[in-house]
């Protein structure tokens, strides 16, 4: 099914994927530069059905308010929050881009997409308490988490999570935070959304069913690319002269179709989750927060235990998990064969290292993969002590797939996050890995828009657009309380965000 300009076989930029990754991009190339021709092509029939679905993981507003492993502890016993304060301003970046598109009208609603969901961070046991306070003291001294409250008082954190703290064993010491302006965003909703503005301007073209097959240089920003319509069997071919290919564990079987040389080094490693959901509209009700714990030894980040209320599709949900689990698919509706046909002799070697290194994760998975029912729902009750089983159903949620790249030192290393691989001409760019993803994606595009569209930014009016999209660009929010309290509590007026709820 194509929409819009079928005969139409050159672009100046392709979008591979129709998630929040393209969506995001798209969206700030048309602001920037109305007149651009952009063609959108999706293997799966709708918007945002793989990794940006709220079912699929995307679903917290990554803002380290509540995540532990954005402050690891040091062997000294100190805690480094350096990378929560960078995460903090880069969900900061993606509001400001949101708010300033919904004051454009440019965005339907910010109910649509995005809901006031209290964060909360919690322990149990003397050394996590301890962990906690620590947190909690150095994180509390700064501008971004100066809301933030911390209690050990039971009384008070059954005011905040009463369901964590029902039926827990009163001997047991707990500690918590909270955050009343974290958020639950739907970035499937918000794909949609976005979508919507990028497909009522000109030059645009929708494809869906259409599978990217391979690309090939054809010259200086110059790429051809061949498409399959996944309804005909159809073959056939589009010049662009930028691609961004944002689709999701797909991404890196493509990038190394595309021969650049800044690919080359690069594997993946796939990681499956399933969750808990919630039947019990009672039991729904009674809790309404993101509560997040330590994840396990081995653990990679997607796998942080959190009691998580959602929204999707405007009905509250509740959620707990996600456990990890393995396959070598690399999309949800992808082939068991993406992790073999994605190994090349230039990414072997990385890959062996990297998986050496990394025993602890393959013996967490073994065990995650091995859980029975009842082994789910003794987690479960770690967080909610009085929970049955009959209230708790089992949903699949979706695939990340882990970068690993080369390491100097180490031959090859897992890594956890997100990576941009652009080409020296900036004529090609793809985005691999995962949390925390989503909720970064406006950083993410200003980075790929710095380096793939340097000309632009300097020669046009785009830098100074830009600076009206997203208020702080050029400036550093972390390092300046009297620019973030000048900015902060506008968009949060404008997307519903209160102080306090």
């Amino acid at each position: 099914m194509s929409i819009a300009n079928k005969n139409n076989s050159s672009f100046d930029v392709v979008l591979v994927g129709a998630g929040i990754m393209s969506a995001t991009l798209g969206a700030m190339l048309k602001i920037l530069q109305p007149d651009l021709s952009i063609g959108i092509f999706e293997r799966l029939g709708k918007i945002a059905q793989e990794s940006s679905s709220a079912w699929n993981n995307a679903g917290t507003g990554h803002a380290a308010l509540c995540e532990l492993n954005y402050t690891p502890q040091k062997a000294d016993g100190t805690v480094d929050a350096s990378k929560a304060f960078d995460i903090n301003e880069q969900f900061e970046l993606s509001k400001q881009l949101w708010a300033y598109m919904l004051d454009q009208g440019l965005l339907k609603d910010a109910p649509g997409f995005l809901s006031q969901t209290p964060h909360m961070s919690f322990v149990i046991g003397d050394k996590n308490v301890d962990f906690l306070k620590k947190r909690y003291d150095i994180l509390s001294k700064h501008h971004f988490f100066k809301e933030m409250k911390y209690a050990e008082d039971k009384a008070t954190i059954a005011q905040w999570a009463p369901l964590v703290m029902e039926g827990r064993d009163t001997a047991e010491k707990v500690a918590a935070t909270y955050m009343a302006t974290g958020t639950d965003v739907n970035f499937g909703a918000l794909s949609e959304q976005l979508f919507d503005f990028i497909k009522g301007s000109e030059n645009v073209s929708f494809h869906f069913d259409h599978e990217v097959k391979d690309l090939e240089k054809n010259g200086p920003q110059s790429w051809n690319v061949k498409v399959k319509d996944l309804d005909t069997g159809e073959i056939r071919w589009v010049n662009t002269k930028f691609i961004f290919v944002g689709a999701g564990g797909r991404a890196l079987p493509l990038i190394q179709k595309s021969g650049i040389k800044e690919g080359k080094g690069f594997g993946g490693f796939p990681v499956s989750g399933q969750w808990l959901r919630c039947t019990n509209p009672e039991i729904i009700a009674r809790h309404s927060g993101k509560v997040y714990g330590k994840a396990a030894v081995g653990a990679p980040p997607m796998s942080v235990p959190h009691l998580d209320t959602r929204v999707i599709n405007g009905k509250k949900e509740l959620l707990f998990g996600p456990y990890a689990g393995f396959s070598t698919k690399f999309l949800k509706e992808g082939s068991i064969l993406d992790l073999p046909g994605s190994i090349k002799l230039n990414n072997i070697y990385p890959m062996v290292r990297a998986g050496l290194a990394n025993v602890p994760l393959t013996k967490y998975l073994i065990k995650e993969v091995m859980q029975s029912q009842e082994d789910r729902m003794q987690s479960l009750r770690e967080y909610y002590p009085n929970a049955v089983a009959k209230d708790w159903e089992l949903e699949v949620a979706g695939q990340r797939v882990q970068v690993i790249k080369r390491d100097k030192n180490k031959g090859g290393i897992l890594q956890f996050g997100t990576e941009v691989i652009t080409a020296e001409d900036g004529s090609i760019a793809a985005l691999l890995g995962a949390s925390p993803g989503a909720s970064t994606a406006v950083p993410i595009m200003i980075k790929l828009l710095e380096r793939c569209f340097a000309r632009e930014l300097k020669e046009s009016s785009w830098e100074a657009k830009l600076k009206e999209m997203i208020p702080s660009y050029g400036h550093v929010l972390k390092n300046d309380a009297a620019l973030s309290a000048k900015i902060i509590p506008k968009v949060n007026e404008t997307l519903g965000i209160k102080d306090q709820l």
